[in-house]
């Protein structure tokens, strides 16, 4: 099975990596409009090199797509690849917006192509394991759960591989991200706790501006689910070390699970002898799960419902808003 990836940037680069290590597929054609990364595409053997991913839809040989654009670019190559009849792994978020979710969600029933939403963290096992032991009533009732999330975001460290590179004017503009923190980063906590605590019910949101933009670095949102469980997610960009981490309260015992870089030298050792550590192997598990689904004629998750009801819930959000 041959994959095209459209967008070969930050996490274009990690789907490329993975791309060639998988089971049954390979990544065997590359679309970007900057010439270093299809470069860099090219010294890693791919030959099928595209400054216009339109040109890569119309090739035959290429079964489904690899969808990295930044996020005001996935309606429209969603929209050209499911009309193409490729099936789609598109990042999170779906789209910019609620309407757009739903466009991209009905080309692709309507031209009968999978969707599967990138949410890497529904493929740590160790939130698998918490999922499972909630199953099992090892947990208890989860009364409430307090999810972090917090990094540099777009002002991390940049580079092109030869010297740091600007943030992309894109992140600056609400309209064309989403929105701030909440959507770039919340969407993967609110996704998460979907998949543990069933369906939003209720979430309101406070929002901090710590670097005077137009849209917030920093977000604490309350959300009640279907399973009764209340949730404090805490999102933000403001932070140099990165943490991400579940804290479930439970009615019979209490869980902490945390998605976290491993330390140099672990991370070091993994790559030699694994070629992919331990904090990004959800990243190819996921993408391996989609290539699977594929082979097996299987409805992969999360699907762009998931996605669609992500972009509801923070919609609501940003909405309802906690003013303190």
């Amino acid at each position: 099975m041959q994959l095209g990836l459209i967008g070969a940037g930050g996490v274009g680069q990690l789907h490329l990596k993975h791309g060639l290590m998988l089971s049954g597929a390979a990544v065997t054609a590359v679309a970007d409009t900057a010439k270093p990364v299809l470069e860099r595409a090219k010294a890693l053997g791919i030959k099928n090199i595209y400054t216009d991913y339109i040109e890569m839809l119309k090739n035959p040989q290429i079964d489904a797509v690899i969808i990295a654009l930044p996020t005001f670019l996935h309606h429209r190559c969603a929209l050209l690849a499911a009309d193409a009849g490729k099936d789609i792994f598109l990042e999170k978020p779906i789209t910019v917006n609620v309407q757009e979710a739903q466009e991209v969600i009905m080309a692709a029933q309507r031209n009968s192509v999978k969707l599967m939403i990138g949410y890497p963290m529904r493929f740590n096992p160790r939130f698998l394991k918490l999922k499972a032991d909630l199953a099992e009533g090892l947990i208890g009732d989860a009364e409430n759960v307090h999810a972090t999330y917090v990094c540099s975001g777009p002002f991390g460290h940049r580079s092109d591989g030869h010297s740091p590179t600007p943030v992309p004017d894109w992140w600056f503009n609400a309209q064309l991200s989403g929105g701030g923190v909440l959507a770039d980063l919340g969407c993967h906590l609110i996704n998460l706790l979907r998949m543990l605590f069933g369906e939003i019910v209720d979430i309101k949101g406070q929002f901090g501006y710590r670097y005077h933009m137009e849209f917030e670095d920093s977000a604490m949102c309350l959300a009640r689910f279907t399973s009764g469980t209340l949730a404090a997610i805490n999102v933000g960009w403001y932070a140099q070390e990165y943490l991400l981490r579940l804290d479930v309260l439970g009615s019979v015992k209490n869980s902490t699970i945390g998605h976290m870089p491993p330390k140099t030298i672990p991370a070091a050792y993994q790559m030699l002898t694994k070629g992919i550590s331990e904090f990004n192997q959800p990243h190819f598990d996921e993408l391996q799960y989609f290539v699977n689904c594929l082979h097996t004629n299987q409805e992969p998750t999360p699907t762009g419902l998931d996605g669609l009801k992500d972009l509801e819930a923070i919609s609501q959000a940003y909405t309802n808003k906690i003013n303190i």
